[in-house]
């Protein structure tokens, strides 16, 4: 797990590979849920407050507090997010410093994957969250090579370079998350895929985004020749979908799984 924690260490290159994507799906994961007003929500593994910005931009919510176990990205989310309403600190998603019975709507987003005891903190989710409340998960479809940087790896492949696996690649699809809720007593299940489609100006626009300092791709990248590097950015090119004046839009998808905590 060394390079997820060097991965959520650095906001800044978090939220420019991540960001622009997070920031489209929420919306779209908001209205699934159908959220009442006036509610108390809490974001697991908040990241730099993306997921808590969407909750207070579209649902009225009287508080949401952001927990994520990386100081870097509490700090991002209290510099970034100005509302008087939204809290973070810095915690455990298995262990929750909260109360049973403390919000109306509970959400992992785009981070069960990385959790190392999903079970657990899907546990704690419900513990946390009011009998007839909800408790919601998404993650990007790593297993199918649906994720945001799924193109880049499918190149890679193409190019004949060994690609490491993504964090909780098998907690990734559909059917493994709501596995996953089943056996975190949570059996009252709605799970649903959402696909965004999102551009890129150019290719460098893309190439600078999906190669941030702490991927492990990006090491492996870094340690090619100059040659090689020059062939697999090539590679990557003919491979992407390259529209009018260069730019580059594709399709990502999110599995993404709620359920209603019993009474």
């Amino acid at each position: 797990m060394r390079e997820v924690e060097l991965q959520f260490a650095d906001a800044t290159g978090y939220e420019s590979f991540m960001g622009r994507w997070s920031r489209a799906l929420a919306p779209h994961i908001l209205r699934s849920m159908n959220p009442r007003p006036k509610a108390r929500w809490l974001d697991v593994g908040c990241g730099t407050g993306i997921f808590t910005e969407a909750v207070l931009h579209s649902c009225a919510p009287v508080a949401v507090m952001g927990i994520d176990p990386a100081a870097a990205q509490i700090e991002q989310a209290l510099r970034t997010v100005g509302d008087a309403r939204a809290g973070f600190k810095q915690g455990d998603a298995t262990h929750l410093p909260f109360a049973d019975a403390s919000f109306d709507y509970t959400v992992a987003a785009l981070v069960i994957n990385f959790i190392p005891e999903p079970l657990a903190a899907l546990a704690e989710m419900r513990r946390v969250t009011i009998p007839g409340g909800l408790v919601c998960a998404f993650v990007w479809d790593f297993e199918r090579e649906l994720s945001p940087s799924g193109p880049l790896r499918q190149a890679m492949r193409a190019f004949g370079v060994e690609v490491p696996a993504l964090p909780g690649t098998q907690h990734s699809s559909l059917g493994a998350l709501q596995s996953l809720f089943r056996c975190a007593g949570l059996p009252d299940i709605e799970p649903r895929t959402i696909d965004i489609v999102l551009g890129y100006r150019d290719f460098e626009d893309f190439w600078s985004a999906q190669t941030p300092s702490y991927s492990p791709t990006t090491r492996i990248i870094d340690a090619m020749s100059e040659r090689d590097r020059r062939r697999l950015k090539r590679t990557v090119h003919d491979a992407l979908p390259i529209g009018p004046h260069g730019k580059i839009e594709y399709a990502a998808r999110a599995n993404a799984v709620q359920a209603k905590v019993a009474a």
